[in-house]
């Protein structure tokens, strides 16, 4: 029996184009900092300490500790000097992406409905993020104020999307059982792979991004099709 439903947000709950997304966030983000580090370099250094960071695999290192050791050595200066950059960023400019965003009352209704049946609810968005970023693009979606059992920030976790080890993190916080759970998102290869541990998954296809993966979801729809679909959840 479900007792958790496990939602990606980008894409899902929050309707919107990820490369879209991407370019404009890069966009923002690269000019704050060029008065302190060359913009190739910045933009370089950004992805790839992001790209060591989703394949990271020690328990002992959370995602944002495995970051920050390979980030700013790359741009040759430390947290105590970009730091509360990044978090000026996530406070003002950041917020200009909703722009980016399509605005749905379905999301809401969607995880209002789990929370009435009793259901604990997750916020499962990959944890590349600080907490900041993720809550600000939960309010542009209408889902800050739900109670949440856990949001999957880069603070908190230790592993990242496709790894199925996320998912067992997941588990292990949440003291709940693979069976016990349903993950939803629109990423084959990042979400449908929890359905390896025994997971049921809901691929919602509004903004699908599939690679190429031969994964197969339980269940298949749009995000209005996810709000029947949790609505007749027993």
């Amino acid at each position: 029996m479900i007792k958790a439903i496990l939602f990606d947000l980008d894409g899902t709950l929050l309707p919107l184009d990820t490369d879209r997304f991407f370019e404009s966030y890069f966009r923002l983000l690269v000019p704050r900092f060029a008065r302190l580090v060359e913009p190739r370099l910045f933009y370089q250094s950004v992805v790839e300490s992001t790209g060591i960071m989703i394949h990271n695999l020690d328990p002992a290192l959370t995602n944002e500790a495995v970051f920050e050791a390979t980030f700013y050595p790359r741009v040759g200066l430390g947290p105590e000097v970009l730091k509360p950059l990044f978090m000026d960023f996530y406070r003002g400019d950041f917020r200009q992406l909703r722009q980016v965003a399509v605005e749905t009352p379905l999301s809401r209704l969607v995880v209002q409905r789990a929370v009435e049946k009793g259901l604990e609810v997750i916020l499962a968005t990959n944890a590349v993020f600080p907490l900041e970023a993720i809550e600000e693009r939960m309010r542009w979606a209408g889902i800050h104020d739900f109670p949440w059992r856990l949001i999957t920030s880069y603070e908190r976790m230790h592993f990242c999307k496709p790894h199925l080890h996320y998912y067992k993190e997941i588990l292990s916080i949440s003291n709940l059982k693979p069976g016990e759970c349903l993950m939803v998102g629109n990423d084959l290869e990042e979400d449908v792979v929890a359905g390896k541990l025994g997971m049921k998954t809901f691929l919602v296809t509004d903004y699908l991004i599939q690679r190429g993966n031969s994964l197969r979801p339980d269940y298949t729809g749009s995000l209005s099709d996810l709000l029947s679909f949790v609505d007749a959840l027993p």
